[in-house]
This record gives structure tokens, sequence and C-alpha cells, in this order.
């Protein structure tokens, strides 16, 4: 899927195609990039994405295809002579240096005048929060201290893109979720250009300002996270970004702004649509977990499904429900617990509705019915 920018675009791929042998790793990538924004390439192992970050960075040239840097074809110009800069999960730092020697490395490297460089290292040491810690070694901080160090040392040479390959793969949760707000915080004050690879989903949506999503090479979606979250363009980016219940059925018709789909698990349901559907065609229904209301009544206008509740999980703020419907498909739902609900227990008849425009239509059916989880022995063949 490509895409077409009128602003002012700092990387621009065009027909981007890379194979190792047979093996197609990057399929016909088409977007841009613009000045002072947050990008990320979001997808599971193996689809593309650090694969795409290195030939943006020079290390690894496209098969076939376009890479460009401020208008300029570099798809054969080798990394130092391109204007970006990319921060690994291995931060790299020089032991034996202090921080500020480490992030005045740069530009001492480049014969850079000291009294130009030493405000910019200053400045950049102000801008990560790492003023006090100048002096020290880098064995004497800590992960997510290391980590700024790293991206102040990147951003002291005013790159066109500065570019991050999981960087907060190796920090433990509730550093990974505080660095996902700093990196935020300190790409708004410098204003570069971040191209970010993960495939964090939360990563994704909490820190950028477009997504694209990739999978076995091609990019399947880009947007902003509130389009590629509510509005996916295909089953794998509905089923990849948060928690979704993606029902199979066919479009029997369309009434007013509704279309009535017959559901495969059972039953018939309205959803609201903006594009018509094709009658007669087969498509899914998306229903975001956090959208559904449980109660033991049926809604009166078909946006209900019934079901047998299986189990209830205490997720602290929520209780996640799990709920089997006729044909075995397990739908899932987050209540709220504000003492208004309905008592709900495992065994339980009840039914969750959804208001007019909480679903989502989408072409085609999804191999597996019902709540997205996750595939374990996916997860341990990528690892």
């Amino acid at each position: 899927m490509g895409e077409s920018r009128t602003s002012d675009d700092v990387i621009v791929l065009r027909g981007v195609h890379k194979s190792f042998g047979t093996f197609v790793a990057v399929d016909q990538a088409n977007f841009s990039i613009g000045r002072g924004e947050f990008f990320a390439m979001l997808g599971p192992s193996g689809c593309g994405k650090t694969t795409t970050l290195k030939m943006i960075a020079g290390f690894e040239q496209p098969t076939r295809g376009q890479v460009l840097l401020e208008g300029e074809d570099v798809s054969r110009t080798p990394p130092y002579k391109r204007n970006v800069n990319t921060v690994f999960q291995q931060y790299a730092l020089f032991p034996h240096m202090t921080v500020a020697q480490n992030v005045a490395f740069g530009p001492r490297s480049k014969k850079v005048d000291r009294a130009v460089y030493e405000p910019r290292v200053a400045e950049m040491l102000e801008v990560v929060r790492l003023t006090e810690f100048a002096s020290r070694k880098p064995a004497q901080m800590s992960g997510g201290q290391q980590q700024r160090v790293a991206l102040a040392r990147a951003l002291v040479n005013m790159p066109s893109a500065l570019l991050l390959d999981e960087p907060l793969a190796a920090l433990d949760l509730k550093l990974r979720e505080a660095m996902q707000l700093e990196l935020k915080r300190i790409q708004r004050e410098v204003g570069i250009t971040f191209v970010f690879v993960t495939h964090d989903q939360g990563e994704a949506l909490t820190m950028s300002d477009r997504i694209a999503v990739m999978s076995q090479g091609r990019v399947e979606q880009i947007g902003t996270p509130e389009e590629i979250y509510h509005s996916p363009a295909s089953l794998f980016v509905a089923g990849f970004i948060g928690s979704a219940n993606l029902l199979p059925g066919t479009v029997k018709g369309l009434d007013g702004d509704d279309a009535v789909l017959e559901l495969a698990s059972g039953g018939t349901i309205r959803t609201r649509v903006g594009t018509p559907p094709i009658i007669g065609e087969r498509y899914s229904v998306m229903l975001r977990p956090e959208r559904l209301v449980a109660s033991t009544e049926p809604s009166t206008d078909g946006r209900s499904i019934a079901g047998v509740v299986n189990e209830l999980i205490f997720q602290g703020a929520s209780t996640r429900l799990e709920l089997v419907v006729g044909d075995g498909t397990t739908v899932v739902a987050n209540m709220i617990d504000d003492g208004r609900g309905p008592s709900i227990r495992p065994g339980d008849a009840v039914h969750v509705s959804w208001a007019a425009g909480a679903a989502y239509l989408i072409p085609g059916w999804p191999s597996v019915a019902g709540a997205t989880s996750t595939d374990v022995d996916a997860i341990e063949a990528a690892l």
C-alpha cells in the first residue's frame, strides 16, 4: 500500500524492493516521512521493518527502487555520507569516556570547532535531562540514562532524521513506558524527524504521529494512530493493533446507513457503514472489547450478540469478560466496574451490544473467528 504526500518530506521511498536470494524482505514500499514527524514502522518479527530502516540508514541497499533523503537519491550512498543517525538496541557507548565526551564524539570526529560543539553538547544534555551526569561514565548509569546518552550523541549532529531500531526493547516495563513519553518529549523539543521501528503496538500508538503497519514485507496501512486503530485497512491490521473481535459473515442487504450481516456463527446483526459493501460478499465485523456493553437483555436494534460467559478476569480498572457464542466462537468485552452494571458470573447467558458507530466492516474472513489472541508458537519461533 503506497501513498503520496505534498508536505515537506525528509524521507521518500519509491518502489523500494529488497530481496535476499529468493526471499523477499521488502516488497514495493512507497511512502514519505515529513519534516518533524514521529513516524513508526510497526509489525511482527520478520515483516521487513528493520530492513526498511537499514535501507534508509544505508546499511542495506535496495534491490530495486529509490530512497530519497532531503530530495536527493541516496540509494547507493554509504551510511557515513547520509545525514541520518541511528540508535540501536545496544547503545554502544564508549565505556572509557564520560557522558559529555560520548555526546561530543560525533562533532569532534568531524573536526567541528570546540567553541561550536561544546554549547551544542550542553544543549543536548539539557534536552535529555542529563546535565548533572555529564562527568559520569556509562557504567555508573541506569539503562534508561544510557539510552538518553545515546540519543543525545545522535542528536548533537543535527541529522535530517533520527532512526531508532527498537531502542526500548532492553528496558523493563515501567522504564519502557516512561521512556516512551520521554522520547516523544525529546522529539517535540528538537523538532527532528524520528523514524521508530517496533513490534510493540502500544509504543507505536503512544508516540507516533503516523504509523506504517507492515506484514510479510508489505506495508498494509499508513495512518494516524486513531485511523489505524478505528479504521483498519485489512484483517491483519485489525487483529494486530490492539484487541479485536473479528466476526465473519455475509452481507445480506442494506437498510439506510446500516449493512445487514448474517454471521457465520449464527444470527443477524446490523452495522453502520460508510462505503456500501457488496451484497452477497464475505465481510468481517470488527468489535473492540472496550466498546462492548454486557447486559442480560438483548438490544432491539440488531446491534448485539448472545452467548454464555466462559470466564471473568479481574484486571484492575476493568474486568475481561469472555463470552462463547453459538458455534464456540469466543468474544471478549472489557467491563468497567462502576457498580451500576449487572452482576454477571461464569455460566450466565448474556448479551453484548454496541453503539451504532462502534462496529467496523472489513472485506474478507479471518483465519480464526472471534477474539484475536497472542500466538505463542509464532512468538517462540521469532525468538
